[in-house]
């Protein structure tokens, strides 16, 4: 499994408040997008799977409307996870 427990956690540790800190949208960001890397290389070897490109379309429209919220509460979080994580916007 791509997503182990280990992986999580690391992730939300260094994003989030702490390792348990599940809930913080940067936290959830990071991990969308690392799910979201992982599925799209997926697809590159794997175009035909539709199943897989509906869930990569879901996911990228989660991570958008958590950063939407987030730029709406915290405009200086918002920028310093869009930086840490390299996103476009």
């Amino acid at each position: 499994m791509y997503n182990s427990k280990e992986v999580t956690e690391s992730i939300f540790k260094k994003h989030g408040k702490s390792e348990k800190d599940t809930g913080s949208p940067e936290g959830q960001i990071a991990l969308f997008t690392h799910r979201i890397q992982h599925l799209s290389d997926h697809l590159k070897s794997n175009r035909k799977d539709f199943n897989t490109e509906r869930s990569l379309v879901r996911l990228v429209g989660k991570r958008r409307s958590l950063l939407d919220y987030l730029k709406s509460k915290d405009i200086e979080r918002y920028r310093s996870i869009v930086k840490e994580l390299g996103l476009r916007k």
